[in-house]
């Protein structure tokens, strides 16, 4: 069966830093961008940037700009979301999803076709 499945999250204090992993299982994740979103409780799906298929190009968008870095290992078949200075604002529910084969600032996911992870809770807390 083709999945993602992601791994990281957890509570973490604020100012801290956090990463999030998102395997393939049963396909290539060489063929897809990745995109990483993010939803926290009573809000909207937020985007947060993404990664092209080789990993050489990224765009990052969203309240989290400056504070992320995706990135990849093809060999893996993984992709990371990295997260810096985490603040109680930042606790929600990561999400990595293909987004078809390029990565744009105005990636997004296919709902028909794309392959999401399960999610990941990040919660920030003294």
């Amino acid at each position: 069966q083709a999945q993602l499945v992601q791994s990281g999250g957890g509570l973490i204090h604020p100012g801290g830093s956090l990463s999030l992993s998102c395997a393939a299982s049963g396909f290539t994740l060489e063929r897809f961008a990745v995109g990483w979103y993010r939803q926290a409780p009573g809000k909207e799906r937020e985007r947060l940037g993404c990664i092209a298929p080789n990993g050489r190009t990224t765009h990052y968008v969203g309240s989290m700009l400056g504070r992320l870095t995706i990135s990849r290992d093809n060999a893996r078949n993984v992709a990371y979301l990295q997260m810096t200075n985490l603040t109680p604002d930042d606790a929600a529910l990561y999400t990595c999803a293909t987004v078809g084969v390029f990565c744009s600032s105005t990636f997004s996911a296919d709902p028909e076709t794309a392959y999401w992870g399960q999610g990941t809770l990040v919660a920030v807390a003294s």
